[in-house]
């Protein structure tokens, strides 16, 4: 049954995929010379392969398929990737997991993060193949690290794959040490580096997650940072994309908040405002690379004043 779901949500994905790539868009805004430009055919392209390997929860064969591709491509890009791996203990038992890590030095020492997760939700019912909740944020981040390495920098860049930011059974099951059944990456990578004493090294850190959804709405989300916020939507202002960085907020749990306690300035960029989520839809036919690139578009306009804001 699971072989013959997974076959069906494959054959869905390759029946959205032409469609799909036929309206990657022009760039949503000219650059200026020598800037650095998004190319959300190739974030697509990325998102796409993901989606072709089917459910990639936690410890799964798919998700080892997953990590091998990122590291692929960012080897293909001269970039070298670092394993953190990790054994959580979840309710179902201890998982193995690894967060990718891809770090682009500056000329300081200092770190700004941009992160997202690659797993997608466990389940037993359905073939949840995770195209924006999963896919885009993994996807965003190889073309981000692309764009980025050969630019000029003042702070170093660090790019993070998080494993196990979906619940194992559900967000809010308590764990014997406190904690709930989520974000176990984020968690561990907070914990190594307050044990490494580089917890103060890092000036910002930029979440991205479910950021692919066709009809992209993203609020701000009301934990995250002030001056991060303001740096972002801002920049989404001046290229004219009020619609889709709106100013409503509202709160959300995610990846950013083990950061966050931990006193790192932090923002989350995601829009939770997807009727697929966590559904069998959430299939290439309900992700948009017109996403990718305003987001992209986005993130580098911000960049020169979340570098001017982190200092």
């Amino acid at each position: 049954m699971r072989r013959a779901l997974v076959v069906a949500a494959l054959a869905a994905a390759a029946f959205a995929c032409q469609a799909a790539a036929d309206e990657v868009p022009a760039r949503t805004a000219a650059p200026r010379p020598g800037a650095p430009v998004f190319d959300s055919a190739k974030a697509w392209e990325h998102l796409r392969q993901m989606v072709l390997l089917g459910p990639r929860p936690a410890g799964s064969p798919a998700l080892r398929q997953t990590r091998a591709y990122i590291t692929r491509q960012l080897a293909a890009y001269g970039l070298t990737v670092q394993e953190q791996p990790f054994t959580a203990q979840t309710p179902t038992g201890p998982v193995a997991m690894v967060n990718l890590i891809v770090r682009l030095p500056g000329r300081r020492a200092e770190r700004i993060l941009f992160t997202g997760h690659y797993d997608t939700k466990l389940f037993t019912d359905i073939a949840f193949v995770g195209a924006s909740d999963g896919a885009s944020s993994a996807a965003f981040l190889i073309e981000l690290a692309r764009v980025l390495k050969d630019q000029p920098r003042e702070f170093t860049y660090e790019f993070v794959w998080f494993d196990g930011e979906e619940a194992v059974i559900d967000w809010y099951h308590k764990l014997p040490d406190g904690t709930t059944d989520n974000t176990y990456g984020s968690k561990h990578y907070v914990q190594a580096a307050r044990k490494a004493n580089a917890l103060t090294s890092i000036k910002a850190m930029i979440l991205v997650d479910m950021i692919g959804d066709r009809d992209l709405r993203i609020r701000r989300e009301a934990r995250s940072t002030g001056w991060l916020k303001d740096a972002i939507w801002g920049a989404a202002r001046q290229l004219g994309h009020s619609r889709v960085f709106v100013n409503e907020e509202g709160p959300i749990e995610d990846d950013h908040v083990p950061f966050l306690d931990a006193g790192v300035p932090s923002v989350d960029i995601i829009d939770l405002e997807y009727d697929p989520w966590h559904t069998k839809d959430d299939t290439l036919a309900a992700v948009s690379a017109r996403s990718l690139q305003i987001v992209g578009d986005v993130m580098l306009a911000a960049l020169p004043e979340i570098e001017k804001r982190a200092r």
